[in-house]
């Protein structure tokens, strides 16, 4: 009987794969992937990854294996963690839908939404300060005219926010899109309410000619960041709070400049020096007046006095001088292999 030379065929899921656009690449080309040991796993990790075309994404590829390389043997992971950790991440993507985005809030509670932020964000002197997304942006704001409400009546004691966006020099900036979300008076996301059918506490507007802009809005509280998912459950076993201070988020984006994402705390929170998402910076803390005057509150738009006044300007900085910024802080490391 002759004997037989070793199969070169391949099933029909292969040749299904490689329909679908599955790589077809030079085996011959591979480093050899056999009777690989805890000394030589990394370096041929990298190896068989180096084929990435594109060299940013070839860079990054190669310094996460590294570290995460590095953490499982710094840490000594047991099988029995490994599992555990796949569990969670599996657990943390099935809580998120089109509303909840838990992978975000995973990112906020270890303070890698703060610090991609800060790295990609640097502001020269002058220039509002930037802060994290959080988990509760969605893209249903409804669009209000200036001087109107994001927020439906009874949703929280008044507030009205006014204030200038400009650029660096102090020219107003017309034109420009804010967009602004907050909690209402029990600490709740309009996305948080079962049978949501449309945005509340939420709102769009443009800046006028001069830059200016008013919009009227409840007075956010503190609250805590959801908990009742697979991060608060992390956060109970790290004996860790999970609450933010009040704050009213905002972001900005006017042609030429760089987009804004920040967030205005309220002096005298409790939570000012332990947001459990890392997002305060002194800069953003403001301070509200109260305003009694029934007069002033109906040509304000409100039903009732009292209400709260903020006023507030944001300096936006153009692409070039945030480029200028992160070129000058050197934060960002952009050299592939």
């Amino acid at each position: 009987m002759n004997s037989q030379e070793p199969t070169k065929r391949v099933g029909k899921a292969v040749l299904e794969a490689l329909a679908r656009g599955a790589p077809n690449v030079d085996l011959a080309s591979l480093p050899n992937l056999t009777d690989l040991s805890a000394d030589t796993l990394t370096d041929n990790v990298i190896a068989i990854n180096s084929l990435t075309e594109n060299p940013r994404q070839r860079f990054v590829n190669e310094s996460l294996v590294k570290h995460l390389h590095s953490f499982v043997r710094e840490v000594g992971l047991t099988t029995d963690e490994w599992m555990s950790a796949v569990e969670f991440l599996t657990a943390v993507g099935q809580t998120c839908t089109d509303l909840r985005q838990e992978f975000i809030l995973l990112s906020d509670i270890f303070g890698v939404s703060a610090l991609v932020d800060v790295i990609n964000h640097p502001k020269p002197p002058g220039a509002t300060e930037s802060t994290v997304l959080g988990p509760f942006f969605v893209e249903d704001a409804k669009t209000i005219e200036n001087g109107q409400s994001i927020a439906s009546e009874g949703k929280g004691e008044y507030m009205l926010c006014r204030g200038r966006v400009t650029d660096s020099k102090g020219d107003g900036i017309p034109g420009c899109i804010i967009e602004t979300w907050e909690t209402d008076e029990d600490g709740y996301y309009d996305t948080q309410y079962d049978g949501r059918t449309e945005a509340d506490c939420r709102g769009r507007l443009v800046t006028g000619d001069d830059g200016c802009y008013t919009f009227r809005c409840v007075l956010p509280v503190a609250y805590p960041i959801p908990n009742d998912g697979p991060v608060g459950k992390l956060l109970r076993s790290m004996n860790r709070h999970v609450f933010r201070p009040a704050h009213l988020h905002m972001m900005f984006q006017a042609e030429g400049y760089e987009e804004l994402i920040t967030s205005l705390y309220f002096k005298g929170d409790p939570y000012l020096q332990s947001d459990a998402v890392f997002g305060v910076k002194s800069s953003l803390i403001v301070e509200v007046d109260k305003v009694e005057d029934p007069d002033a509150a109906k040509e304000a738009g409100f039903r009732h006095a009292p209400f709260h006044l903020m006023t507030r300007d944001f300096v936006l900085i153009t692409s070039e001088e945030a480029d200028e910024e992160r070129r000058r802080t050197q934060r960002i490391v952009v050299q592939p292999r």
